[in-house]
């Protein structure tokens, strides 16, 4: 599995369709104004930031979720180096990822550093920013993970469509590799997803949602 690239069309010439999943990878509303309502409210962000911050995610997609935490990064005044960790079984190449992000001009300046030095797979480091993407299943690949996140972006394609990512053993792991007090967000409300967090030891809480979507998730860990 870890040398599949994403396989997408694109509706209305510039919103990304996964093939594998029949999803699209953000809203068709406004996918920035989605990831920073879900994933950057969700956490807490900014406010919570810190000195050696880390945001884990499950599911890079476009990357749009890295760069409206970038942004928000340097815009905040933080010091030093945010550490964002994503794991992803279908990397999307860069040339679609540029195409898809053309979308939202308000990160222009931080895709187009960040496309500058990616690859496609492996680390990217700036003064700002320690990326690393850990390409394969995150089923197998967050057990063996050393890290621990601050904060977790959920970001998988849709529960209905794609179970394997929000199973309760994976949102296990995901609590194993979350340090004392951080937090997980994510846009769905799916009652196994909700029922998979508590019973990895978070308190988890249903919040209002971005746009079409009534409510969404938010989770925290003692």
């Amino acid at each position: 599995m870890a040398d599949q690239q994403a396989s997408l069309s694109w509706r209305d010439g510039s919103v990304p369709v996964s093939d594998q999943f029949d999803d699209p990878y953000f809203s068709l509303q406004d996918g920035l104004a989605e990831t920073e309502h879900v994933f950057l409210g969700g956490n807490d962000l900014p406010v919570r930031f810190r000195p050696g911050f880390h945001i884990a995610e499950l599911g890079f997609g476009t990357g749009l979720n890295l760069m409206a935490a970038w942004k928000l990064w340097e815009e905040s005044g933080q010091e030093g180096a945010l550490h964002f960790t994503s794991f992803e079984a279908f990397p999307m190449a860069p040339v679609d990822m540029a195409k898809a992000l053309e979308a939202f001009p308000a990160v222009a300046s931080w895709a187009e550093r960040f496309l500058a030095k990616w690859s496609g797979e492996g680390s990217c480091a700036f003064d700002t920013l320690q990326f690393q993407m850990i390409r394969d299943d995150a089923r197998l690949s967050l057990p063996e993970w050393t890290g621990q996140a601050d904060a977790w972006f959920l970001d998988g394609f849709s529960p209905a469509k794609n179970p394997e990512l929000w199973g309760e053993e994976l949102m296990a792991e995901v609590a194993r590799h979350t340090a004392p007090g951080g937090t997980a967000a994510t846009y769905t409300a799916a009652g196994f997803v909700r029922r998979g967090l508590e019973a990895a030891g978070f308190t988890v809480t249903r919040i209002p949602g971005y746009g079409r979507k009534r409510h969404m998730t938010k989770a925290e860990l003692a």
